[in-house]
């Protein structure tokens, strides 16, 4: 089975101008895979500096543009990786993830990182199957 890496913008040009070695999501088969991501700015394309509650809408909508690229959608979601600076934004960030996940959510894990490479407090990675 071959892996597919999709382009998905303005995320791809962000790391295209970074030289990371990252495609934003891969798809092999019936598996997606989203990178995890901080939370660029939809209009710039840059890292927003915001309120952990907007930084973790940010992300939930670049994980849904990452799965629409894929033809998928957050329904397919099987396990979630929640990266985050601090305990301190665990509700906050609950918040926000449940109405993305209203019903029925996915698995999920919750791990605190001591620090970024950038202004930004949350990151999530997905899988999900078609």
């Amino acid at each position: 089975m071959k892996r597919e890496a999709l382009r998905v913008e303005p995320i791809s040009s962000f790391l295209d101008r970074r030289n990371a070695p990252v495609s934003p999501v891969t798809r092999a088969g019936n598996m997606i895979f989203v990178a995890g991501l901080p939370p660029f700015d939809p209009e710039t394309g840059e890292i927003a500096e915001v309120p952990i509650e907007r930084q973790s809408e940010i992300v939930m909508e670049q994980m849904k543009l990452c799965l629409q690229a894929a033809s998928a959608s957050l329904d397919n979601v099987m396990k979630c990786n929640v990266y985050c600076t601090s305990t301190k934004h665990f509700a906050a960030f609950n918040a926000v993830y449940a109405r993305y996940f209203p019903h029925d959510p996915p698995a999920r894990i919750f791990v605190c990182t001591p620090e970024w490479f950038g202004p930004f407090d949350v990151e999530i990675d997905c899988i999900a199957m078609m």
